[in-house]
Formats: C-alpha cells, structure tokens, sequence
C-alpha cells in the first residue's frame, strides 16, 4: 500500500540473524503486535512468504524470511496467548505462516472480521484507512514480485503500510464492538479464525477436480482434463511459475471438451490465450491422445444431501436472513454458513443435541439456539 505522503520513519529491515534477534527484543516489550505477510503467489509453482511485516506501537519491522535461517523465535511471539496479534482478513496469512514455518497464531484480532460483526459493508483494509486518517491507497504494488531482491524503497514502503496504522484502526474497531455489545461474539470469531490453516484445504482434491468446469464434463472428457491437468503441473514445477502462465483454467477445459489431438486441431479452436496452449501444442495433444485412451473419470463421491436436509437448511437460511436484518449484520455474523450446513446435516432435536453441533459458537448457541431448533422443527 502507498498514499500521497508518508510522513514516519522507514521500517527496519531485518534480513540478518543478529537484526532478527534485536528486533524479537524489542518486540517481546510489547502485549500487542500488527501483521502481515507478503508472497510471491502470481510468480512461483510453490508461492511462498517473502516478508513478513510486524508492528509494534513504536515501530515497524519488515521480516525478510528469504535472507534468515531460523524463524522459530518468531514463531514462539506468534503462538504467545499474552501478545495480541492484530490482521486483516487473516486467512491467507495464517495458512501461509502454518504452511512455509508452522507458525500458530493465538490470541488474534481481525480488523476486517471486526467490520463485518460491526455490520460495515466496505471491509477492506483501504476503505478503513480512508475513513479512519483520510489515505488514499495506491495498489500499484498489489501485483508485486515480493521474491526480487534488493526490494526498492517504494516496495518497503507499500508493505510498511500494512500494518503501521493497523493497532490504531483494532482499537477503533474494539471500542465500536464494546460499545454495541459484540466484543463477546468477534472474540469467538477471531479464535475460529485463528484455526484456519486447520480446516480441510481445497488443495487436497485431485488436480483436475480443482479446475472450474470440471464437474460438467462428461467422465471420458474428465480423463483427459485430469491428463491436462497432469501436463500443466509438470510444465509449471519444471519452470517455477504459477499454473495459469502455463494454461488457464478455461483454456483447460475447453481443450477437454473438445478433444484436440494434433497441433492443427488445436489451431482451429477458439481458447483464450491461444499462443499459450500452441507453446505447448505436442505435448497437449499427447496428452489429449493419453486421456481418451485412460479410464473415464468421475468426481470424487460426496453423499446427495436428501430432500428432508434441504428444507432443514432452507429454513435455517430464511431464519438467519431475518435475524441478520433485524441486528443489521452479514448473515454470516449471525451463523456462519459452514455450521448452517452442519445443522441440516445432524437434524438436532434438543438443545442438547444442536449445543454440540455448535460447539465452536457458544455465544451463537446462548443467544440463537432456541430459534435454530425451531427454524429446523418448521422444515
């Protein structure tokens, strides 16, 4: 991030182990600490972290991971439950931090959770600058190869600004969420939001089950996508970029659905970014060969919900819909859409029942659980 001037210091880089151990000095002073982190996800076949911003309420800190060998002290501040961690939209961050280091976060805040139970609609970390110190974001740098090194001055600065106004703006935050009476309930959010990189990730399907359209093909023409699938991986490990400089999705399962197999065939296509695909036409029409000479595929089994638990969630939406009006919040605030699901799914007839479906939200239980029964008894 940028704006038309920034009128405080620089942050200090850290990129050598001393610098590291100095910095991890003066940021154990403090109960508090901003984050975020930098990746270089639009330029790798593996994105990884390549800074990490941290600030304290007297400093800034651009954690260079590419330039240390040992992170672990790091990690022992992010998992301490006496220091806050303040983000913004935190997901990302936390599965980056748990993949690349296996760094745990405990005791977070999330100013764009905040937002959200604080019924805001603009929830971006821009609009709450904006609004909060009258900056103007500048995304330039939103695309950036974060990997290069050096890292220009005007790079620094973008990643600086992350977190420098972040404990100013979870203060802010906090105060509104007191004053209306949802502290309780972010608390219970920001703590399930704090287990993220725990959840299933979509990255263990089967690679050809993670490309939109897949499921609207026919299982011969899946086997050939699932070939595609297979080339474009290896072409994207073998020169370290991401799938889609390789071929796009659509390309992808075009390709599937028509079944080229010879470069001609595959010339007379109409694919978005065409050139691309013919960079590689042999080996996708091999590879289109391989997949109608395979097995047909199917996708990957998952139970059809019955008529019975699809009326049970219809109601649980239509209640949640209602009581997100009344409080004047995303429904997704009342009751996250993920426990709508498993709410249907279990069919609970007592508070009993509901109350261990609900375990992760106890507040959303106290609060709404009588009425989530009966929405499910209406069903």
């Amino acid at each position: 991030m940028s704006t038309q001037k920034i009128n405080f210091p620089p942050a200090k880089l850290i990129n050598q182990q001393p610098h590291l151990r100095r910095c991890l000095g003066e940021l154990s002073a403090h109960s508090i600490l901003a984050v975020d982190t930098e990746a270089n996800s639009l330029y790798a076949y593996q994105e990884e972290v390549c800074l990490i911003q941290v600030s304290s309420p007297r400093a800034d800190y651009i954690i260079d991971p590419l330039g240390l060998d040992d992170l672990a002290p790091l990690g022992e501040i992010f998992s301490d439950p006496g220091v806050e961690k303040v983000f913004h939209a935190s997901e990302y961050d936390i599965n980056m931090l748990w993949d690349d280091f296996h760094f745990e976060i405990n005791n977070l805040f999330d100013t764009m959770i905040a937002a959200r139970i604080l019924g805001r609609h603009k929830l971006g970390l821009d609009s709450l600058l904006e609004e909060r110190f009258s900056i103007r974001v500048n995304k330039r740098f939103q695309r950036a190869d974060w990997s290069k090194r050096p890292l220009p001055e005007n790079m620094l600065r973008y990643a600086q600004l992350d977190t420098h106004y972040l404990i100013e703006i979870r203060n802010w935050l906090a105060d509104r969420l007191r004053e209306e009476g949802r502290w309780e309930v972010a608390q219970e959010d920001f703590q399930r939001a704090s287990r993220a990189h725990l959840r299933s990730r979509r990255e263990k399907l089967p690679p050809c089950w993670r490309v939109n359209g897949a499921l609207q093909l026919d299982p011969q023409k899946a086997a050939v996508l699932d070939k595609l699938s297979e080339l474009r991986d290896r072409l994207a490990r073998e020169k370290d970029v991401p799938l889609f400089k390789i071929m796009g999705n659509k390309a992808l399962v075009e390709l599937a659905e028509q079944c080229p197999t010879s470069i001609q065939e595959i010339k007379s296509l109409s694919l978005p970014h065409k050139n691309q695909v013919l960079n590689h036409g042999q080996a996708v029409a091999q590879a289109v060969r391989e997949g109608l000479s395979s097995p047909p595929m199917s996708p990957p089994s998952t139970p059809r919900p019955d008529d019975a638990q699809l009326a049970r969630e219809r109601a649980l939406k239509d209640w949640r819909k209602h009581k997100a009006r009344q409080v004047g919040v995303n429904s997704a605030v009342i009751l996250p859409r993920y426990l709508v699901t498993a709410v249907a799914q279990t069919n609970p007839q007592t508070l009993g029942e509901l109350e261990a479906v609900l375990e992760e939200v106890p507040l959303r239980f106290e609060h709404y659980g009588k009425e989530i029964l009966q929405a499910v008894a209406r069903a």
